[in-house]
């Protein structure tokens, strides 16, 4: 493929999440471009070969796994190079003339595992920063009986099953993943995706709204650009991916510390800024530029920024087209660290997306009609304070959430048919405490509370777009605002009762102020056994409760004292193997039983499932509806995962597959599939570094078709979902695969990285759920974008 072409091909790239999944405008905007924009990318001819002799640092942290303390003495080396160093007594070290690529680090300190990370990038622009946790064992000076692995031997008493950790590289280098941690971390076993245009992550069979997500420390409600209002996806995060120091994905059966969701908990850990010198870096990718500053603050502290800018409306302008988004979002972080038992960290991420239309022609408002235009500021903040006690350490976190939605969506004659403004700001004041309370004890504590200062909705939704079960239209309007207060408090006892065995209990108590008090108990409780050095089997079960969104209160009077928390109880049993240092096979399986879901009135045969709403008149949008806490129902299943990390061998991939099945009972009693129901679900990434120079990869995705509910094809309610047929029908099996190559060269001792994405290289037209075609008077199926390729550079400094 001419190079010229693949350029072009990124804005389509860029374009694909905000478009209504329709070819024929995929190819026409790519032909225009090809037309308007001949440009050449002479990129091999101008870039130099790499030095032999450059070379990188790697500066960081060596901390015990528990308490967080720092770890002095332990002995830190590159695997395969003459580089090596101890850590000083505040347990930093600092590894320089490491040659530049891709590198693994090995830690050794009598008393502790030792353990081995891989795919830590050297560059000559800035130092890496590296922090790594060891746990404390049991040892003989005189024997060797444990060897570096790049997993852990046990995994933490919060997340004890079903989890899994990606480093920064591993985040970064994702095919397909258009620059979005999301999309990055779906390849998780049993996790799957609403559709391709968007990165909603369904876990287990769980709707979207279940997912909790934690960015150091702040419990965040929306992650995205364009996110769904009382849910969790969108088209694209607001995180920048190279801020990601590493992403971890709980897919159930989570300890105490984590509530008020009841399918999977995600935590996002950001890197800090470098401490040796100023540096930064360029980057543009499918649809965005951005920069990013980092360096020392004085002589304790450091910083990075990013800020980041979409192209979309630019181009989306030069070309013509009627319906332009754009973007922009920043990020900065500061942290200072006075003294060896005292940290402190700020967080500030705010940005701002738009939605316009050119209403020019008549064809243009047909097609905007059908596009529900979303408008967002937001911002979420946090002041962490961290503190190592005399055996354990104590995390405080001041927080701050705060989204502003602006949401339209008119017919062909400009007339609204929905519209809504709503603003939902929320405080968290969040403390946690990890203590060894004795020989293999170990308690953790905490509390957060959350304080809702602004809820305000103003939102107006026509008739015939909101109907009740006998198909009469119930028009909507209302405009209020409330407060609302809520608690979350736990506490969690582990105690590893000989080196094989180790258990852990915890209860969790959550109160709601704002549902009349309501007060909720979760009891925790899990275990793991070593079979052999290699082998672990291990078993989890509690009990998860979760709060109605905010938005769904208003949607109908009654629902405030309808509504109460909704629960999970959940059971995950596994065996892990691992195979030498690299290479981890697992199994589990796993039961959900859900109760007091909100169960829709005005739809009895469904249960609230919200993810991503491009069109208000296919569905009533974001839960404003009458809606009541009796709905059931249950989720059950087994996953099979295989996970190779890079190490000597230049090979790295994981290979997952997971059979599922999903039912839910709402108001007329009848169970019937989950909105989310993937009965067999596949995901596999391999990939290939030959050298410090190239690196390919591929990811495959398939699954079985997401259920779908047919139209009304004929009478005076046409156009409109027959939920007497509710999810009787499913789209055809989904099927993607994706290839990226990333190339790094050195142009005057600074690196630049040139990678091209190839999307769906098959080609394949995958389809989500049909759309109404209000000028034929007929549904027709969308269909995705084919091949799809993309190109992103990034220059450091």
């Amino acid at each position: 493929m001419p190079i010229r072409a693949v350029l072009l091909s990124t804005i389509v790239a860029a374009f694909r999440p905000f478009w209504p999944a329709r070819r024929g405008h995929v190819h026409l905007l790519l032909l225009c471009l090809t037309v308007a924009l001949p440009l050449p990318l002479p990129l091999s001819a101008q870039v130099p070969t790499r030095p032999a002799a450059a070379t990188g640092t790697i500066v960081g942290r060596v901390l015990e796994a528990v308490t967080e303390a720092p770890i002095a003495g332990a002995t830190v080396r590159v695997v395969g190079q003459e580089v090596a160093a101890q850590t000083d007594a505040n347990g930093q070290f600092a590894l320089r003339g490491v040659r530049v690529g891709i590198v693994s680090v090995e830690v050794r300190r009598l008393g502790f595992a030792p353990m081995v990370r891989g795919d830590i990038a050297v560059s000559p622009a800035k130092p890496a920063e590296l922090t790594m946790t060891l746990r404390p064992i049991d040892v003989q000076l005189d024997v060797v009986t444990v060897r570096p692995e790049a997993f852990p031997a046990q995994m933490p008493a919060s997340t004890p099953v079903s989890t899994q950790r990606y480093d920064a590289e591993e985040v970064r280098r994702q095919p397909g993943a258009q620059e979005d941690v999301l999309r990055a971390i779906s390849i998780a076993p049993g996790v799957g995706v609403t559709s391709a245009a968007r990165n909603d992550i369904v876990v287990r069979g769980g709707a979207p709204f279940e997912n909790l997500f934690v960015v150091d420390n702040i419990e965040v409600p929306n992650i995205n650009h364009f996110g769904s209002q009382g849910s969790t996806g969108g088209p694209l995060s607001l995180i920048n991916i190279r801020f990601v120091e590493s992403a971890s994905l709980s897919a159930g059966g989570f300890g105490a510390r984590y509530g008020d969701r009841t399918s999977s908990a995600t935590t996002l850990t950001l890197r800090e800024g470098n401490r040796e010198r100023i540096a930064g870096e360029v980057n543009v990718a499918a649809s965005q530029v951005g920069a990013v500053l980092e360096g020392p603050l004085g002589t304790n502290g450091s910083f990075i920024a990013n800020v980041r800018q979409s192209y979309l409306d630019l181009l989306f302008k030069a070309i013509g087209l009627s319906f332009i988004p754009s973007y922009t979002d920043a990020t900065a972080k500061a942290t200072w660290r006075p003294n060896a038992r005292n940290s402190f960290s700020a967080l500030t991420i705010a940005a701002r997306g738009t939605v316009t239309f050119d209403n020019g022609t008549d064809s243009a408002r047909v097609n905007n009609s059908q596009v529900l235009a979303p408008k967002q500021d937001q911002y979420f903040s946090g002041l962490t304070w961290k503190r190592l006690l005399g055996r354990g350490v104590a995390t405080t976190t001041l927080g701050r959430t705060w989204t502003r939605y602006v949401t339209a969506q008119r017919d062909s004659l400009l007339v609204p048919i929905f519209e809504s403004r709503s603003t939902e700001g929320e405080n968290s004041l969040r403390t946690d405490v990890t203590l060894l309370a004795g020989r293999g004890v170990e308690i953790e504590t905490g509390t957060i509370f959350k304080y809702a200062s602004t809820l305000r909705y103003d939102a107006t939704l026509a008739g015939f777009t909101r109907r009740d079960a006998f198909g009469n239209p119930r028009p909507l309007a209302v405009d209020t605002n409330f407060t609302a207060w809520r608690n979350g408090s736990y506490m969690q006892a582990t105690w590893q009762s000989s080196p094989r065995l180790r258990v852990s209990g915890g209860l969790r108590g959550d109160w709601y102020g704002f549902l009349n008090n309501a007060v909720r108990v979760a009891p925790r409780l899990s275990a793991s056994y070593q079979v052999g050095a290699a082998t672990t089997v291990s078993v989890s079960g509690g009990r998860y409760w979760q709060a109605p969104s905010y938005i769904w209160l208003v949607g109908d009077p009654g629902n405030a004292s309808r509504l109460k928390p909704f629960r999970a109880d959940q059971v995950v049993a596994g065996i892990t193997r691992l195979v030498g240092s690299e290479l981890k096979v697992q199994f589990e399986v796993y039961g959900k039983r859900y109760g007091d879901y909100p169960a829709r009135r005005f739809r009895p045969q469904a249960v609230l499932s919200p993810s991503g709403f491009d069109d208000a008149t296919t569905d009533i949008p974001f839960g404003l509806e009458p809606l009541e806490s009796t709905g059931t129902g249950e989720a059950f299943g087994a996953e099979v995962f295989l996970q190779k990390k890079l190490g000597a061998s230049p090979f790295y991939g994981q290979l997952s597959a997971s059979v599922n099945r999903t039912r839910f009972t709402g108001l007329d009693g009848t169970a019937t599939r989950g909105a989310f129901d993937t009965p067999v679900l596949a995901n596999g990434v391999i990939g290939w570094r030959p050298n410090a120079r190239w690196e390919v990869a591929t990811r495959l995705r398939g699954a079985s078709g997401l259920p779908y509910t047919p139209f009304t094809e004929q009478g005076p309610l046409a156009g409109t979902l027959d939920f007497s047929r509710y999810n009787s029908l499913r789209v055809p099996t989904f099927f993607a695969a994706d290839v990226r190559v990333d190339r790094r060269f050195l142009i005057r001792n600074r690196q630049f990285i040139a990678f091209l994405d190839l999307q769906n290289v098959t080609n394949r037209a995958n389809t989500s759920a049909p759309q109404w075609n209000p000028r034929l008077r007929r549904a027709e199926l969308n269909e995705s974008v084919g091949l799809l390729p993309s190109i992103g550079l990034n220059f450091e400094f």
